[in-house]
């Protein structure tokens, strides 16, 4: 395994939309050990691989409970129900946090990495954060979607 740069604020990389994943791999598999890891390594709860420079769409997220990482591939938003504005931070935008308006639950269609078929129902952060990471698919920031005079930057710690 191994730790991946971070596409950063201004990477036209983040920009563009990530084509679905067709085979599941070794090489796929390397690519999700390697952004579990990245994610971990700089305390994130999700990570999408457009982040590290790879246009497929698969991500990983984190909650740190006892259930683990979790890893989407070809994730699908299928239904959204109510409204949250949670605090929202970025791996690709470091130290800058802002207001966003997220649905406060989500149903997700996706592949797992063994190739099989799965839903998931999500609240809360979990909801939050694979809406954040679909939009990084899809070639969308949260900086975009923030609400308006909310952006902080927060001096990272020494």
């Amino acid at each position: 395994m191994a730790i991946r740069n971070i596409r950063q604020e201004g990477d036209e990389i983040l920009k563009k939309k990530s084509r679905e994943v067709e085979i599941i791999d070794e090489k796929l598999q390397i690519l999700i050990d390697d952004m579990i890891e990245t994610m971990h390594k700089y305390n994130g709860v999700g990570l999408a691989a457009v982040q590290v420079g790879i246009l497929k769409r698969v991500i990983v997220i984190d909650l740190y409970d006892d259930n683990g990482p979790i890893v989407l591939i070809n994730p699908v938003i299928i239904k959204t129900k109510g409204e949250q504005e949670v605090d929202e931070g970025c791996l690709s935008f470091p130290n800058k946090f802002a207001k966003v308006k997220r649905p406060a639950e989500v149903v997700a269609e996706y592949i797992d990495r063994e190739g099989k078929r799965m839903r998931v129902k999500a609240k809360e952060l979990l909801a939050q954060a694979i809406a954040h990471e679909v939009d990084h698919l899809n070639g969308e920031l949260f900086v975009e979607k923030m609400i308006p005079g909310t952006l902080e930057y927060i001096e990272p710690e020494k």
